[in-house]
C-alpha cells in the first residue's frame, strides 16, 4: 500500500518503512508525527483519489531527526566590472520514517523498529571515528577472568 501526502508545499509518494526527508517541522526526535493532506491512497483494492483530499485518510510517521541540508552556493557576478559576490546557505530539514498509512478501507503497518541513529553518526563510523556498538557494550559489562593455571615449570622454580 502507498499514499502521497502534501507537506511543505511538496508532495511525496511514501509506503511503510520509507524513510524521507521534508522541510523542518517541529519536534524532538522520536516524536510521532501525523498527515492528515492524503491526496492519493493505492493498495490492493485500487487508486483512491481525493478531491482534493481524502476523508479520514491518515499516514503515520516517527521524526528520526532535525538537520541542516547539504551546502548550497550562491555566486553573482557582473562580467568585466571587477562584481563577484559568494554566498552559501543551508536549509533545514526533517528525517521521518514512515510507520503507517490507513484509510480506505485499508491498513498498512510497518514492522521494524525506528533506529534513531543520526546521519552524522552513520558517517562517522563508516569512517572509524566512532566506538562500534559492540566495543561500547564490552566495555560497560567487563567479562569475570578466570584465574591463570600454573604451568609445570612454575611449579618447579617455586619448589
Amino acid at each position: 500500500m502507498y499514499a502521497v501526502i502534501k507537506t511543505g508545499g511538496k508532495q511525496y509518494r511514501v509506503q511503510p518503512g520509507d524513510v524521507i526527508v521534508v522541510e523542518k517541522l517541529d519536534g524532538d526526535a522520536g516524536a510521532a508525527v501525523n498527515f492528515g493532506e492524503v491526496l492519493m491512497l493505492g493498495g490492493d483494492k485500487g487508486v483512491t483519489v481525493g478531491a482534493p483530499l481524502i476523508d479520514g485518510a491518515a499516514v503515520a510517521a516517527t521524526l528520526v531527526e532535525t538537520r541542516k541540508g547539504e551546502k548550497i552556493k550562491i555566486f553573482k557576478k557582473t562580467r568585466r566590472q571587477g562584481y563577484r559576490r559568494t554566498n552559501g546557505h543551508r536549509q533545514m530539514e526533517t528525517v521521518l520514517r514512515i510507520t503507517g498509512i490507513e484509510g480506505a478501507g485499508e491498513k498498512a503497518k510497518w514492522d521494524g523498529t525506528v533506529d534513531l541513529m543520526t546521519k552524522a553518526e552513520i558517517n562517522a563510523r563508516a569512517r572509524g571515528l566512532a566506538p562500534r556498538v559492540e566495543a561500547v557494550e564490552a566495555e560497560a559489562a567487563p567479562a569475570k577472568k578466570a584465574p591463570a593455571k600454573k604451568t609445570a615449570k612454575a611449579e618447579g622454580a617455586e619448589a
